[in-house]
């Protein structure tokens, strides 16, 4: 981050789950090749979280909070489904 000084250059920055800020940024690296062809990943389910939290050492929780932008649930909603 220090090599690039993104913010004050761009008056971009980085959040704690280091996504781009404002989320109107945009940054990659773009490569085309004619027989290239793309594919969307699905969201990340609940039973993948717990498998990700215990294989990192890891709570739940924490991941989540990691992972929020793309889980295929609401955090806590399986807690409340279950009791």
């Amino acid at each position: 981050m220090s090599l690039l000084d993104a913010e004050n250059q761009a008056g971009v920055q980085l959040t704690e789950s280091f996504a781009m800020w404002p989320g109107s940024s945009v940054s990659g690296i773009y490569l085309s090749h004619p027989e290239a062809f793309y594919f969307g990943v699905a969201k990340v389910e609940h039973d993948q979280v717990e498998d990700y939290a215990r294989r990192k050492g890891m709570d739940v929780a924490d991941v989540e909070r990691w992972l929020g932008p793309v889980l295929n649930y609401v955090p806590g909603a399986n807690i409340a489904a279950a009791e």
